[in-house]
């Protein structure tokens, strides 16, 4: 059995509140009595992308378990890569692939530097299906990126969602070993389909979405501040059957 914690959007910027609330997930996970196969965070590392934030961001996210790190819209690919990741500087897409004992999970940079809105980059989408190429059937792949690349009936997250998917529906389409798409951006806990594959959505760390049908003060009041932080856990089993928990953390 494998099993993958996934949380998204920390935002940590100068303000004590989005590391308060990251330092409490980080705890939660670090208090399990065994070890994670991964810890898995799609995206919105740093709310203004500059190194500061993300040198925050690498302590706070350091951990016993694997954790495996992809971008979002709020970050910039040459800081997160010197900063974050400690890599040489690159305007690239940060794509990455983890293989480990019985499943892969692919990290596909969806972001468009400059825009909120997200897309799979020619040469990402090639880079994955060389991932998945070089993977056998058997093998399940989880594919990771921050932009959820189907509707999720929130109209503002809709306007900033993941576009052109087009392409990556087709690459699924050559590759059954794709057991569900990982993402972030919505801030909130959701869960649908794209390509026929499980789409699920973590929920947000720093705020949580305003559905459309609940209360709010004025139209642009987008997102809850007071809900707490919260987090997925995907299980992978033997017989290649995904189930998904969600936990809200205590700050």
């Amino acid at each position: 059995m494998i099993v993958i914690a996934h949380l998204s959007d920390i935002h940590i910027d100068s303000e004590p509140r989005s590391v308060e609330r990251t330092r409490a997930v980080m705890d939660y996970l670090e208090g399990l009595p065994y070890d994670l196969d991964a810890v898995l965070v799609t995206g919105d590392i740093a709310d203004h992308g500059l190194p500061a934030e993300y040198e925050q961001a690498r302590q706070l996210l350091t951990s016993r378990h694997p954790v495996l790190i992809c971008p979002g819209n709020h970050d910039k690919r040459a800081a997160f890569r010197s900063s974050l990741l400690l890599q040489p500087e690159s305007a690239a897409p940060v794509n990455q692939v983890h293989r480990a004992a019985g499943f892969v999970i692919a990290l596909c940079d969806s972001s468009v530097p400059g825009k909120d809105e997200g897309l799979l980059e020619k040469e990402t989408l090639a880079w994955l299906e060389d991932v998945l190429a070089q993977t056998p059937d058997e093998v399940p792949v989880l594919v990771a990126f921050h932009h959820p690349p189907a509707l999720l009936h929130s109209a503002y997250i809709d306007s900033l969602r993941q576009f052109g998917e087009q392409g990556l529906a087709e690459l699924a389409d050559r590759h059954p070993q794709i057991a569900a798409f990982l993402c972030g951006h919505a801030h909130t806990p959701a869960a649908t389909t794209f390509a026929g594959r499980p789409l699920l959505v973590a929920p947000g760390v720093v705020s949580t979405l305003r559905l459309p049908w609940e209360p709010r003060a004025h139209p642009q009041d987008h997102v809850h501040l007071d809900l707490p932080p919260a987090l997925a856990f995907h299980v992978l089993d033997d017989e290649g059957r995904l189930t998904t928990h969600y936990r809200s953390v205590i700050v």
